[in-house]
């Protein structure tokens, strides 16, 4: 490229970089100004508060979001290692054992992760109160399920199918059953396909808001997106923009410290998939 050319490229890319992070800094900013500054329409706060950390945390807003913290861990957790378990038996099959309408589960798991959720939110809502599961966790790991299983078994079947069919024959030759093999070669070889799925599918059960607020009513299983739609000022006249900027920035600490931890595997993962032939 000429040196005109690579100009437009770096600026394009900072255009780019500030137009995403952009959103970030703002809600940063406001979780540090004090509840005076708000409204001042000035980016940078005048001077760093930690009074809407201070409140979020130990707080009167402490009895709502620390224990919404602690919903979303433990549910987005055990939601996204069944999802990668049961995925990964799915994509084993779909990949290596030849079966009649192989291609209509991929087709069907696809449909079901684009499916729109405010469509069966109502029916699960009333079921769930029926059979005692709602304001549960499993009330809400079961329909995170069917958010995270879907792209799960897509995504994880394609890693599969990179692995070269030869090394579990030869595994199985050496005296391996299928399970060792599976567990021994077939595994470790989609290490990076199963970090990258279990990432996307943590994601997705972390970002969810509508299965969490129409399927809880109280602290007991209500996840960080539903109790950030419930926080409210101390009177009618004032607005928690702080507070909410605050636990913005907290939830969004696990998910910068997951891609930091697991870079490495998430671009082997996107860009190599498996170990190839």
């Amino acid at each position: 490229m000429s040196r005109r050319e690579k100009i437009w490229w770096v600026v394009g890319g900072v255009v780019i970089v500030v137009y995403a992070l952009f959103p970030i800094a703002w809600i940063v900013s406001l979780s540090l100004k004090a509840p005076a500054d708000l409204n001042n329409g000035q980016f940078l706060p005048t001077g760093l508060s930690w009074e809407n950390y201070s409140l979020i945390l130990t707080g009167g807003a402490s009895d709502l979001f620390l224990p919404a913290l602690r919903n979303s861990f433990g549910i987005c957790l055990i939601a996204t290692a069944i999802s990668c378990l049961l995925a990964m038996f799915a994509a084993y099959a779909i990949a290596r054992l030849d079966f009649p309408g192989k291609k209509l589960i991929l087709s069907t798991a696809l449909a079901v992760a684009i499916f729109p959720v405010i469509s069966i939110v109502t029916p699960l809502f009333n079921l769930w109160r029926q059979i005692g599961l709602y304001d549960t966790w499993p009330g809400l790991i079961i329909p995170y399920l069917s958010l995270t299983l879907p792209i799960s078994i897509w995504t994880m079947s394609a890693f599969f199918r990179e692995i070269p069919w030869e090394m579990e024959q030869a595994a199985q030759v050496d005296g391996a059953t299928t399970w060792q093999a599976f567990r021994k070669v077939i595994v470790p070889l989609a290490a990076p396909g199963v970090f990258t799925t279990a990432i996307i599918a943590f994601f997705i059960a972390w970002n969810d808001f509508l299965y969490g607020i129409s399927l809880t009513s109280t602290s007991a299983a209500r996840p960080v997106p539903a109790a950030l739609g419930l926080f409210s000022g101390a009177s009618q006249f004032v607005e928690p923009t702080g507070a909410i900027a605050a636990a913005a920035v907290i939830v969004t600490i696990p998910v910068v410290v997951l891609v930091l931890i697991f870079q490495r595997r998430i671009v082997a993962g996107l860009t190599n998939g498996a170990v190839k032939g």
